[in-house]
């Protein structure tokens, strides 16, 4: 035996070993970002921003005054930062939503119409881990997702309208640098919404084997939510809704920024997400596969 040979088992049982391995995590995002109907729908996404810019800069509409509220839309042709914020508020009641749902939906519920469930639970993966891993996936796609339409947003804006000191809901002027700044908080407040419905559409998705269906329901529970947050005869019920805190995200454009709705709306956003996380896992743990 030569040297060499003797000192190999050594070098092997002292090898670093990973501690966390990524490769489910990894396995899954190829799925979800590399899918056609997935990647048509962050098409669409992205489209809407540049539909939104484009319209304005033809139609060319007169600024807003200040005497009739603020008004994304009416302060875009002063400064093209106000394309992403326009965009996000109109993606924000159906098309984010639709597309978490479709993700979200099909992440148990997809792998059980494919026939693949049972297979890929014999894996030597534990459950658990499983479904906190297509969570976390989830997670991802709505941030990206999120980001997306602000990114795209703020692109097409700026070259068509430039830039400059954005003028906040208080009247106060901040820097475009610290403005991007805020954006990026909008873009977090919003994914922690989205994220919660998710979790929500993992739990539908254990409870059936058609992903579409998952995703119609998800997608009405979010239309349901908007309706009622509009009907003042039920506001008592309003701040228990997933959905009546996503638009506070406008308080982040204050000075300075009011922090009462946007707490309620991440402490609602954990409550949903603990809820519907967890009976997805007591669901999931306990369900017999059949596909």
């Amino acid at each position: 035996m030569s040297v060499a040979d003797a000192t190999l088992p050594a070098t092997r049982a002292v090898a670093p070993r990973r501690l966390v391995s990524t490769r489910l995590l990894r396995s899954e995002l190829r799925l979800i970002f590399g899918r056609r109907r997935n990647q048509a729908g962050m098409a669409v996404l992205a489209a809407l921003p540049i539909i939104i810019a484009v319209a304005v800069k033809v139609s060319n509409p007169s600024p807003q005054s200040a005497a009739e509220g603020p008004d994304f839309f009416g302060s875009i042709t002063s400064n093209g930062f106000f394309v992403a914020l326009a965009a996000l508020t109109a993606e924000l009641p159906l098309f984010l939503p639709l597309a978490v749902a479709a993700i979200s939906a099909d992440t148990i519920a997809g792998e059980a119409n494919l026939g693949t469930l049972r297979y890929l639970l014999t894996v030597p993966v534990h459950r658990t881990r499983m479904l906190a891993v297509k969570y976390v996936a989830v997670v991802i796609f709505a941030i990206a997702a999120t980001l997306l339409v602000a990114g795209v947003g703020l692109a097409i804006g700026l070259a068509l309208f430039g830039g400059g000191s954005v003028t906040l809901l208080s009247g106060t002027q901040i820097g475009l640098g610290t403005a991007l700044v805020r954006l990026l908080a909008i873009c977090a407040y919003i994914a922690v919404g989205l994220c919660a419905l998710g979790a929500i559409g993992m739990f539908v998705s254990t409870l059936t084997e058609q992903p579409i269906g998952g995703t119609i329901a998800i997608v009405m529970f979010n239309v349901i939510s908007f309706i009622l947050d509009n009907i003042p005869q039920v506001d008592w019920l309003h701040p228990y809704l997933l959905t009546h805190w996503w638009t506070a995200f406008g308080d982040l454009l204050r000075d300075p920024v009011a922090t009462h709705d946007i707490q309620r709306g991440l402490l609602s956003a954990a409550a949903y997400t603990l809820i519907f996380w967890t009976a997805a896992w007591a669901r999931f743990s306990s369900r017999d596969v059949s596909s």
